[in-house]
């Protein structure tokens, strides 16, 4: 896992705000002014809406007993700081723990390991005689084991303990684990919106630039912020040009576009290629759904193999030049309709 993904995961436990979820945070401040929290919610929605950082919200409000509008808690206030250095002891974050054949690499799943050391966790009295709050982000990587060992705590859990599942894809998760859950769905925000939290991280980008990856985002500010730091604009524009000619594809071209996201500096822009294609790939698989099944099983098919090919790349270390060729080939395969 990249440095960039790292200070991705760890940015919602510092921010101080959350836009357009003022829904999310009535619900979850009125289960708590009502006295009927449940111990377990799965606060589902696409990667880069919020989620992470409602999460980390609630846990700083309940930790702290804040007391203000919807989930505001005061940043002065030493359980929040705490929180958010990383060392309340009553606050746990259950994610994908480093790989033990590299001290920069994270494992591709959550395994069981990490969801056991819970387990200690939960049986111990809280430091500060209030709540534990567990955060998993994301549940949805998750492998069996753990979520099976999830289960597990889920079915028993102490008093006043909070388990906050966030969720990009809640129907990979096991049915005995959505129901054991208060489910929060999370929507994409709107273009303004958008742009008004990417002006505020990001206030070197020209108006221009804000407008266009607003509209590029599918109204998650993340990935909005993810793009910009990425270079995403360039990034979409060839990528764009290449996918509307793929009937009649200039090797050469996509050759020179895969050479310039092979370099390790070109870590962050080839995530952003990889993001960008998935993206439009949904997009033509929907449409590819509405007519003839011979064209629409291509499409599904070359969705297939790019998913495989860019997950399983990484877990591989296959070569970046190559995944990038190999799915191009696959798109020319469906739009063509050969092979």
């Amino acid at each position: 896992m990249s440095e960039e993904l790292i200070q991705g995961i760890e940015a919602p436990r510092a921010a101080s705000n959350l836009v357009g979820h003022q829904r999310a945070e009535s619900i979850l401040r009125d289960a708590c002014d009502e006295r009927r929290l449940a111990h377990g919610w799965l606060l589902a929605g696409p990667p880069g809406i919020g989620k992470a950082t409602l999460a980390w919200r609630f846990v700083k409000f309940l930790q702290s007993g804040g007391a203000g509008e919807g989930l505001t808690s005061d940043p002065a206030h030493p359980a929040v700081r705490q929180i958010e250095a990383g060392g309340h002891p009553d606050c746990r974050l259950v994610r994908r723990s480093y790989a033990k054949t590299s001290p920069r690499r994270f494992r591709t799943q959550i395994t069981v390991e990490d969801v056991r050391e819970l387990g200690g966790f939960m049986r111990q009295t809280p430091a500060f005689g209030g709540w534990r709050t567990v955060i998993v982000d994301a549940a949805d990587e998750m492998n069996v084991n753990a979520a099976n060992a999830l289960l597990k705590l889920l079915e028993e859990p102490p008093p006043r303990t909070v388990l906050l599942l966030v969720s990009h894809a809640p129907g990979r998760l096991p049915p005995t684990i959505r129901s054991r859950c208060q489910r929060l769905v999370m929507r994409p925000l709107a273009k303004d919106e958008v742009a008004g939290v990417l002006h505020d991280k990001r206030p070197e980008l020209a108006p221009e630039a804000v407008t266009a990856l607003a509209r590029l985002s599918g109204g998650r500010p993340g990935r909005a912020i993810t793009l910009a730091d990425a270079g995403g604009l360039e990034v979409h524009e060839r990528l764009s040009g290449l996918l509307a000619g793929l009937e009649r594809s200039d090797p050469v071209a996509i050759q020179t576009f895969a050479d310039s996201l092979t370099p390790a500096s070109a870590e962050p822009a080839y995530r952003a290629f990889v993001d960008l294609l998935m993206e439009w790939l949904r997009k033509r698989v929907a449409d590819a759904a509405g007519g003839p099944k011979v064209a629409a099983d291509r499409w599904f098919a070359a969705y297939d193999r790019v998913f495989d090919l860019t997950t399983r790349g990484d877990d591989l270390a296959l070569d970046r030049r190559a995944v990038i060729l190999s799915s191009f080939w696959a798109l020319e395969k469906a739009a063509t309709g050969a092979g």
